[in-house]
């Protein structure tokens, strides 16, 4: 990026609740500097609307009222409130299911009613610990939690098996799109998307020395660590 001329400030890692979370530096810089425009991801609720408007009706026109569960993890939480919003317009007999990493805090919303963590993941880009406005009011019917090992796990059998190469987020996705199907009756139909490549990942996921590290080394052959 500094390359091609951005003005790149890296900020380290502290709690949302700090003044000096990447979120609350980029709104001040973005205040502070005549006609900036800040994006606002996580509360700009274009985000859901364009999924409303495009993932939705993608996922509808192919597989209509055969269509049993959508299964997704939350970063902004408007991929699986947009397309959630719509599908449910399609049918009430729609599942749109939560998939949460450990360490996020909507696992527990959708469960409980409150904003609890358990555990913690290295994932990146997915699990949040407060209500965004893309997620607020989600039609949310189900959650489950996917753990780093799983989601690592098949991040490797997808690209052993099907030949695609993904992040963490789809990784993480596909394994809690599967553990649902588990739990549905045969011949259900189950949706999730694949969010991230995993070039982005090369030196975490895709870096045995990161695997060893975060004791998420893959050895299974097959399906049995979902």
């Amino acid at each position: 990026m500094r390359t091609i001329g951005a003005d790149v400030r890296v900020i380290p890692a502290v709690p949302f609740a700090n003044p000096q979370n990447y979120y609350h530096v980029a709104r001040g810089i973005a205040e502070a500097t005549p006609g900036a425009i800040w994006a606002d991801q996580f509360n700009n609720v274009a985000n859901r609307a364009a999924h409303y408007a495009t993932t939705g009706p993608e996922i509808w026109g192919a597989f209509g009222h055969a269509l049993t569960a959508f299964v997704a993890a939350c970063g902004t939480g408007g991929t699986l409130a947009g397309t959630g919003l719509y599908l449910k317009e399609r049918s009430e007999q729609v599942r749109i299911v939560l998939c949460d990493p450990l360490g996020s805090a909507l696992y527990s919303q959708v469960r409980c009613g409150t904003l609890e963590t358990t555990g913690d993941s290295n994932l990146e880009g997915i699990g949040i610990k407060r209500i965004t406005d893309n997620f607020r009011d989600a039609p949310v019917d189900d959650a489950l939690q996917i753990d780093d090992r799983v989601a690592v796990e098949m991040v490797y059998w997808l690209l052993r098996e099907e030949g695609l190469y993904v992040g963490g987020s789809a990784g993480l996705n596909v394994a809690g799109a599967a553990r649902y199907a588990r739990t549905l009756p045969e011949g259900s139909t189950v949706v999730t998307v694949l969010c991230d490549g995993g070039e982005r990942y090369r030196s975490r996921l895709w870096n045995r020395a990161w695997l060893v590290e975060n004791d998420c080394v893959p050895t299974h052959t097959d399906l049995s660590f979902l």
